[in-house]
Order: structure tokens, then C-alpha cells, then sequence
């Protein structure tokens, strides 16, 4: 999660004045399989910023014990992918770290260079399932380095007839606006470096990854946000948008986002969710154990639920939920309790599997 104190502002703002409007008011790709109809499943991001985190074989049985068959790493980490040898059955998502997005936009050779090293040696027994471009650095400095790195490594993959997907992942601070959903519209930064990324995607119907968090908004004012509103708690509609009601934020930022895509003429691009998550600790009583637990239990009923969102009902979703472990390697406060597990004995910190 990087976010800047400016966007995070504008979208706390946005997602606030959404809250207080109610108070005030009453692949063809590779393998040609993936759509909009995504699956309902539930994944996990898995983070290595920690200097006591178990054996990644120890965290391959985690996994297998709890029924995750979907993980996300942030970078090729070689003792991850070599424990992931002959797990099939766990699908994984492999970053590409932010730092060398300059290298792979300058030359398709590094790029090639970057596969070979990364993803082929493991193409035989690691079911890498896509490649992330880049974690939230659109809108930003670095974010025109995106698009050349994915037009290559697409071209790359599909030369070779490999079944990845190659994409990136975004947060939303992309949002200028996102009261009401349907009036959500892309920032000026986030048009000129994510709508071409779009359009690249659509030609093949590949996700577009979106980190959503309830957590920051509702931490940015409490008093106006109904943390039941926040944590999918309520079935009681809380914003009525047109035809559109919302009884839960993770559903109104989601479907803000569509409503943006389409406002750039992007329709029917999958979206994966591929960070959620509310930290048990780190900020008094509005990051307890319960509310992260009831959270997290109720995103995962929700994805299950094949309900989809108010935008897109019936529609599949995948969700990553951030993160396995706190990672005591990360900024202290809310950073380093995002993980629904303790490292040091694998125990659950509430429970959810």
C-alpha cells in the first residue's frame, strides 16, 4: 500500500461527503479464460517485509490447510517460487518490483532478460498465473513506465503461448470523485497513465488489479461513517444511488471505479481485487481484532456470495485479502497489522479460516 497524503485527502473527502449526502438527505488471452464472469474465490497477498516470518514450506501448508489456492507475491522472491515447485493446485501472482519498471520500459532485451530469469525457470512446475506490472505507482512519477513494460511483457507471453495474464495493480487514489458511484471520474493524472493501460487490457479482457480499502476512509472521520457501512455489517442500504443501493463502501468504491473505466470508454474490463484488508492494531479502538475479524469475514461471504455489486450484480469476483502475516519490517502503527496471522507461531489473530 503507498498511497500520497494528497489523494488519499481527495478520495477520504469524496467517500466522506457519499456518507454525509445520506446522514444530512435520509483472457482471450493466453488461454482464453478470462471474462467478466470472474470466479468467487478468495486469495492471499503474501508479504516478506518481516524479519521472523516461517519457512515459505511451512506457509505452503498453511495455505493447503485453510483452502487457499490463490497468493500473491510482490516481487519474484526465489525461495517463494522454488517451495512452489510441484503446488500445483496454488495459483500465483508474481510482481515485478517497482524500482525496475525503468530498466524493462527502456528495453524489450531486459524485458526478455527479466522473464528468463524470473518466470521460465519455473514455468514447468509453479502455476504462475499473472504478472503484476508495478504496485500503485499509477498516478504517479513513475507511473508512464506501465504501459511500455506491459506491451512487452504481453507480447512475450503470448509469442510463447504462455497462459498468463499480464496487468498491474492500482489503488484509488485514481478516483477524483466518487460520490455518488456512478458519478466516479478518473483524476487528470490517472487519465493520461491508466486509461491507455485500460484499453490495452480490454483488447483481451485482462483484470485490472484494484487495491480497495473501506479501513481509510472510515479511520478519516468515524463520526460520519457508519462502521457497520464499513465492514459489510448492515443489509440496511445506506446510499441510495439512482436505482443503486449500497449497503456496504466496499461495494460503492468498487463500483465507482467501473463507472469511471466507463466514463474513458472502457466496459466490461474484469476487475480483481487484489488488496483488502483492515489492521487489528495500530490505531486504538477503530483497529481491533473484532472489527478486523468481522471485516474480513464478511468481505470473504460477500466474494462467495457471487452477488457481485449493485454496478455489476451476479457477476464473479476475486479477492486477495492483505496480508498473511504482520510484517514487523513495514512502518510501525497500522502498517505491520494487516495479517490475519502471527508469525512467529502461525496462529490465527481472530478467526476467519
Amino acid at each position: 500500500m503507498v498511497y500520497s497524503s494528497k489523494k488519499l485527502l481527495l478520495f477520504f473527502l469524496s467517500c466522506i461527503m457519499l456518507i454525509f449526502n445520506y446522514n444530512t438527505s435520509g483472457f482471450v488471452a493466453a488461454a482464453n479464460s478470462i471474462g467478466l464472469n470472474y470466479a468467487n474465490s478468495i486469495g492471499l497477498n503474501y508479504g516478506l517485509l518481516g524479519d521472523n516470518l516461517p519457512a515459505p514450506s511451512n506457509v505452503l501448508n498453511l495455505y493447503k490447510s485453510i483452502g487457499i489456492t490463490k497468493i500473491r507475491i510482490f516481487d519474484p522472491n526465489t525461495e517463494v517460487l522454488n517451495a512452489l515447485r510441484g503446488h500445483n493446485n496454488i495459483e500465483v501472482t508474481v510482481g515485478v518490483r517497482d524500482q525496475d519498471l525503468a530498466a524493462l520500459a527502456a528495453s524489450e532485451e531486459a524485458a526478455k532478460d527479466w522473464v528468463a530469469t524470473n518466470i521460465e525457470p519455473y514455468l514447468a512446475d509453479v502455476n504462475i498465473s499473472f504478472i503484476t506490472v508495478g504496485n500503485e505507482v499509477i498516478p504517479g512519477p513513475i507511473g508512464p513506465q506501465v504501459l511500455p513494460v506491459m506491451q512487452s511483457l504481453t507480447n512475450l507471453v503470448k509469442s510463447r503461448n504462455l497462459p498468463i495474464a499480464v496487468s498491474t495493480v492500482v489503488a484509488m487514489s485514481n478516483l477524483k470523485q466518487s460520490y455518488p458511484p456512478s458519478a466516479g471520474k478518473f483524476t487528470s493524472q490517472a487519465r493520461e497513465q491508466l486509461v491507455p493501460v485500460l484499453k490495452l487490457l480490454s483488447q483481451t479482457s485482462t483484470p485490472i488489479l484494484v487495491n480497495i480499502y473501506p479501513y481509510f476512509p472510515y479511520a478519516s472521520d468515524p463520526t460520519n461513517i457508519p462502521l457497520d457501512y464499513a465492514t459489510f455489517n448492515t443489509e440496511v442500504v445506506v446510499v441510495q444511488d439512482g436505482p443503486l443501493g449500497y449497503s456496504n463502501m466496499f461495494d460503492a468504491i468498487f463500483d465507482a471505479f467501473v463507472w469511471a473505466m466507463e466514463k474513458e470508454g472502457v466496459k466490461d474490463l474484469p476487475l480483481v481485487v487484489s488488496e483488502t484488508g483492515w489492521p487489528s492494531a495500530g490505531n486504538g479502538n477503530l483497529t481491533t481484532p473484532d472489527i478486523a475479524g468481522t471485516y474480513h469475514r464478511n468481505f470473504v461471504k460477500h466474494v462467495l456470495s457471487g452477488k457481485g455489486t449493485p454496478k455489476r450484480p451476479n457477476n464473479g469476483m476475486d479477492g486477495f485479502l492483505f496480508a498473511t502475516f504482520n510484517e514487523n519490517q513495514k512502518p510501525a502503527g497500522t502498517e505491520q497489522n494487516f495479517g490475519l496471522y502471527n508469525p512467529s507461531d502461525m496462529k490465527p489473530i481472530y478467526k476467519l479460516f
